[in-house]
């Protein structure tokens, strides 16, 4: 995995190279089963196109790189997959008690926004989200995956962290406007993933 992100960042002037990385940190019942590798796209904050980023890494993958890709849609308080990857319908549920991705491009995709009526706002305390996101990630029969790249929710609360070590991450790829005040907290993020022991 390691050397996909040293392959298509070799060229990124922004790209600053990888944390730390310590196998043994994390158990391989982290795993989700059937999936080789996680990637988590983050960002300090909202706004500078984190959810953009997720899709279009996610369908270039797909269709570019011939690989079998998934989109977890983890901001649950502001779901925007299905609107960008033109998602009908909700998920059925497979004999296994499983929810089934929604598939378009090529990417098999779960989210929040799939679940709740339209517009319907989210107002769930911490909880119940970790809830949510437990049966968003081992809930869902994703099948055999080479890759499941995650659109985090912004910044770095309860819910970023524990998906960080509740999720065996291959690796993590923060998005940023050049702006001051949006690479500060891209910064926030960096040392978070570093804290985690997961390569940025």
């Amino acid at each position: 995995m390691n050397r996909f992100f040293k392959v298509t960042t070799k060229k990124l002037p922004g790209f600053r190279g990888y944390a730390e990385s310590n196998n043994s940190f994390k158990p391989r019942s982290l795993k989700i089963e059937g999936v080789k590798d996680i990637i988590a796209v983050a960002s300090g904050k909202g706004g500078v196109g984190k959810s953009t980023t997720a899709v279009n890494l996610a369908v270039s993958l797909a269709n570019k790189c011939q690989l079998r890709v998934g989109l977890l849609d983890a901001d649950v308080y502001g779901p925007s997959i299905p609107t960008m990857m033109k998602l009908h319908g909700k998920p059925e549920v497979s004999e296994g008690n499983k929810m089934i991705p929604i598939e378009n491009h090529g990417v098999k995709c779960i989210s929040m926004g799939s679940l709740v009526e339209k517009d319907a706002p989210i107002v769930w305390r911490g909880p119940m989200v970790m809830k949510a996101l437990e049966q968003m990630t081992r809930g869902v029969e994703w099948g055999q995956l080479d890759i499941l790249v995650v659109d985090m929710p912004p910044g770095t609360g309860d819910a970023q962290i524990s998906m960080s070590q509740r999720l065996q991450l291959s690796g993590a790829l923060i998005v940023s406007t050049p702006q001051d005040v949006a690479l500060m907290d891209a910064r926030r993020g960096v040392k978070m993933f570093s804290k985690v022991c997961v390569p940025v």
